[in-house]
């Protein structure tokens, strides 16, 4: 039964690479404490910027420019297309420079549009901005590689699940700001509505450039520190436990003479840094000695071998883009994360659509419960994953959990389409129960991504996470090409997501001789 104290107390870490096995999440002194809260909120004030044109596009930024239907859904579909390019690149971005670099990088880049919102007087200018203000989007993949590299294989797809959870909350949230900014800019501070939500774009961009700035003053890049050192300290770390050096670390990252280590001597060390370890001919305690779990030996080469980071080569990435483990994640996160962007998108004006009587504000705050319930959905998802390779021991509980959750949502999202409810209730109601399994199938992905080529942990988020930013661009099509006839679309996703996931049920769920993430 987990222990409530574990959320504020220092988390036992692994000994080799010093990943958290709890979360310290109302633990904001602790190192993993700090880095968890800023994993979230950091993709949480993106996800909101990202998304914040939605809530007002639905009348007034619509009115403002003279865009029609069209119009609308063809900047839903530009605001997807770069964050799909970003999140190719931050995958292989975070393996060579770090996640915490890269998810600055993409806030800090991703602010400038945001504030250059209220400088848009034309459709071709507001799409323009809509795309570069996608770049947001792309720190999604840091966000999971970061908290990949803090906890540790019992509880990452919790944290995973977690930190997307909450920092996908952001989508709904933007559904209750977004309007609430207008609305005061318009009613207290007097402003007409072509100036107000022009002004309201400030507000989320002065947000991320804080949040940026601040992530980068009050954390750091591993658990063991910079991460160009990741791979020594990982060395260090098996010799302060008396195992040598390692022969067969992937790339030979970690390659040297091996150690006895099951009669607990080792090499020697020999240099400056090594001697870090070492004090007066022994070895020195770990700063985490007294919260350091008791692994088997094989247990730590395993982890040395087959889970720390290295940057792989163009031929590797490739070779991992195309393996069918990998395309079963993307197209798990294609038919869960990609359906929901282009839900999102145009939720607001399906309940407006469907039901006339609502104001914009109204049809945005019923449409902001699809983001919101991210908040505990999407965890549930990740949380039930750890619960069944706990129980289970094997990482198929986690691929089948993920393709029962992918059908579930396609039954679902049929049922909408065929029905398209016109009592409030019943819709509002059938988007609820989609929700659990679509947003679960979220958390349950990115607790199954870590297994996958734990060594190349940025090349998989980022493949996976562009995956959905890919169905997001399909989906918004759909909805594009079916103009008011949600429902038509509701059905077509739906469908879709049962055809491409259910082959996945026979597939292994990593490669065979994978060193690493069972």
């Amino acid at each position: 039964m987990y222990n409530p104290t574990l959320l504020f107390q220092a988390p036992e870490v692994n000994p080799v690479n010093h990943k958290a096995r709890s979360i310290p999440a109302l633990n904001p002194v602790n190192m993993y404490g700090r880095v968890w809260f800023f994993s979230w909120f950091g993709f949480f004030i993106a996800f909101w910027s990202w998304y914040a044109f939605p809530p007002l596009l639905t009348v007034t930024i619509a009115k403002d420019l003279n865009m029609s239907t069209t119009d609308v859904l063809n900047s839903n579909i530009v605001a997807l297309v770069a964050t799909l390019l970003v999140r190719v690149a931050a995958g292989p971005a975070c393996d060579k420079f770090g996640p915490r670099w890269t998810f600055a990088g993409c806030l800090f880049i991703g602010a400038i549009p945001t504030f250059l919102a209220g400088t848009c007087y034309s459709v071709g200018q507001l799409m323009a901005v809509r795309f570069f203000v996608g770049i947001l989007g792309g720190s999604f993949v840091p966000c999971q590689v970061w908290s990949t590299g803090f906890f540790d294989k019992n509880i990452v797809g919790t944290s995973n699940a977690f930190v997307a959870g909450f920092g996908n909350s952001g989508g709904g949230i933007t559904y209750f700001l977004m309007p609430i900014i207008f609305d005061s800019l318009v009613q207290d501070q007097g402003l007409t509505p072509h100036v107000a939500w022009r002004v309201a774009f400030v507000v989320p961009g002065i947000c991320i450039v804080v949040t940026a700035t601040a992530l980068l003053l009050l954390t750091q890049d591993t658990p063991t520190g910079k991460w160009s050192e990741r791979h020594l300290a990982t060395q260090q770390n098996l010799q302060a436990h008396g195992i040598g050096s390692i022969v067969d670390a992937p790339h030979g990252v970690l390659a040297g003479k091996e150690g006895s280590g099951s009669s607990g001597s080792s090499t020697p060390p020999t240099t400056a840094e090594d001697e870090k370890v070492f004090v007066a001919g022994e070895r020195k305690p770990s700063k985490y000695a007294d919260h350091e779990a008791q692994l088997p030996e094989q247990s730590m080469l395993e982890t040395a071998k087959g889970e720390v980071v290295v940057k792989p080569s163009f031929k590797e990435m490739l070779k991992i883009m195309i393996a069918p483990q990998t395309i079963v994640l993307g197209f798990g996160y294609f038919n869960s994360f990609g359906a929901e962007l282009a839900i999102n998108s145009i939720l607001g004006k399906y309940y407006h659509h469907n039901f006339p009587s609502l104001s914009q504000t109204d049809s945005g705050r019923w449409a902001a419960m699809f983001g919101l319930l991210n908040v505990a959905f999407r965890p549930a998802g990740g949380l039930i994953a750890d619960f069944l390779y706990q129980k289970t021991g094997s990482v198929w509980a986690k691929k089948l959990w993920l393709v029962f959750l992918a059908v579930i949502t396609g039954v679902f999202l049929i049922a909408i389409g065929i029905t398209d409810p016109r009592d409030q209730n019943t819709l509002i109601g059938l988007i609820a129960g989609m929700a659990f399994f679509l947003e679960a199938g979220n958390g349950a992905n990115f607790a199954y991504v870590p297994h996958v080529f734990p060594h190349a942990n940025g090349v998989v988020s980022g493949f996976t996470g562009a995956f959905g930013n890919l169905g997001g661009v399909v989906y918004a099509i759909v909805f594009r090409y079916n103009g008011v006839d949600y429902a038509k679309s509701m059905w077509i996703i739906g469908v879709m997501s049962i055809a491409m996931n259910l082959p996945g049920l026979f597939i292994k769920p990593f490669p065979k001789g994978q060193i690493g993430g069972h």
